[in-house]
């Protein structure tokens, strides 16, 4: 069965794991900057300079998660009688401007580079370090990606692309400090450009994907199928239509209209809603579903454009 139907982790649990998942992110990217910042200042390098920058931007991006995953976990108020979860997608966005920024600093600085070229220090240096930057990201996209299966996180899913971007822009830099010591110097520049375009790429990326969120889209087919199947399923249901979904934060927003006998209580069609309600719970944990009962002689309205 999809990942997206099969969300079945406990809410605390989920919460547990993405406070989790957004101190580990600060705490490697602080880690890398502190090292990338020593590499860059001994080996004067504007790739290694790039890879700093993102790795600052990697601090900048999971403060605004954590704050926005702690805020999306809290629970309906009255002003807010729908959760905070959309915290969560304004983070992803958050993101997508600060990584965009980013990159369009990085390009400048390395085309100021290949008009005005540098000589390079201890390029050794930069190649131990960003070996280390590379085996610390691995093990925190490890387990971020194990957060995301249980969780489905917007903005941690965001926190990891950028993260795997680093793998990227470190292999990278890599490659330009060895080209640069076999006499190649313009290829540092060369490659800062290239890291600067990928990352552009990717924050269009998490941009679109909060945009989609923000404006309420709805769940994956597989989702919608599931729903239909399970109010089906029910042996006093003539049938279903107006089905609408959408996600907020770590829950799954369900609203349908059930069919039901013309000529049933209203006590019973509470009761079958009531029990439909609950197999849609039972499949979706974190859902919150919203039921309308309708006579079946009443023709259901037109769908909406495919």
């Amino acid at each position: 069965m999809n990942d997206e139907i099969r969300l079945t982790i406990d809410p605390a649990r989920a919460g547990r794991l993405l406070r989790l998942a957004t101190y580990a992110s600060v705490a490697t990217a602080s880690v890398l900057i502190a090292g990338k910042l020593a590499a860059a200042l001994m080996t004067g390098s504007v790739s290694v300079l790039a890879s700093l920058v993102d790795s600052m931007m990697d601090v900048a991006a999971s403060l605004i998660n954590l704050l926005a995953v702690h805020y999306s976990l809290q629970p309906p108020d009255r002003e807010h009688r729908f959760g905070h979860g959309k915290a969560e997608p304004l983070a992803g966005l958050a993101q997508a401007a600060f990584i965009a920024g980013s990159a369009v600093f990085l390009i400048l600085h390395a085309v100021d580079r290949l008009l005005h070229p540098q000589p390079m220090n201890d390029a050794l240096v930069g190649v131990g370090v960003l070996l280390f930057a590379i085996a610390a990201t691995v093990v925190l996209l490890l387990f971020q990606h194990h957060v995301i299966r249980l969780t489905h996180s917007t903005a941690i899913r965001a926190d990891a692309l950028h993260y795997a971007t680093d793998l990227l822009t470190n292999a990278a830099t890599m490659l330009a400090l060895g080209l640069a010591m076999l006499g190649w110097p313009l290829a540092d520049p060369v490659f800062a450009i290239g890291i600067a375009l990928y990352i552009l790429y990717s924050a269009g990326h998490i941009g679109h994907e909060a945009i989609q969120l923000l404006m309420d889209h709805e769940l994956p087919p597989e989702v919608h199928g599931r729903i239909k199947e399970i109010a089906r399923g029910h042996a006093r249901v003539r049938g279903i239509h107006d089905v609408r979904t959408r996600r907020s934060g770590q829950t799954y927003f369900i609203q349908l209209h059930l069919m039901l006998d013309d000529r049933m209580p209203l006590v019973e069609a509470h009761q079958v809603a009531d029990e439909v309600e609950a197999a849609i719970v039972a499949a979706f944990p974190n859902a919150d579903v919203l039921i309308h009962e309708d006579p079946a002689s009443e023709p259901p309205p037109r769908p909406l454009p495919a």
